[in-house]
């Protein structure tokens, strides 16, 4: 499966329970990718939007990998080399 085939969205953490892990790649709420300050998370599925992911309140727009690749790199999502202790 080459990763330009799926779908990523962010969503506020506080709805992972609603996620069916049956429908997206991600196994369970553990294994979600979260944000540094671990209000959102993250997860990618293939084709159309399950309907666990539909229902959503707090859902982003839908990214391709490019497009989540480079939010990954930001501020929100990746630790700067500064704040990592040695």
């Amino acid at each position: 499966m080459h990763p330009s085939s799926k779908h990523y969205i962010i969503f506020e953490v506080s709805e992972i329970d609603k996620i069916d892990f049956s429908q997206v790649v991600e196994d369970s709420a553990l294994t979600v990718r979260r944000n540094l300050s671990g209000t959102q998370a993250i997860v990618k599925y293939e084709g159309s939007a399950p309907s666990s992911i539909a229902a959503l309140t707090t859902k982003s727009e839908e990214y391709g990998y490019s497009e989540i690749m480079d939010l990954l790199s930001g501020d929100e999502w990746t630790p700067n080399e500064d704040d990592l202790e040695i």
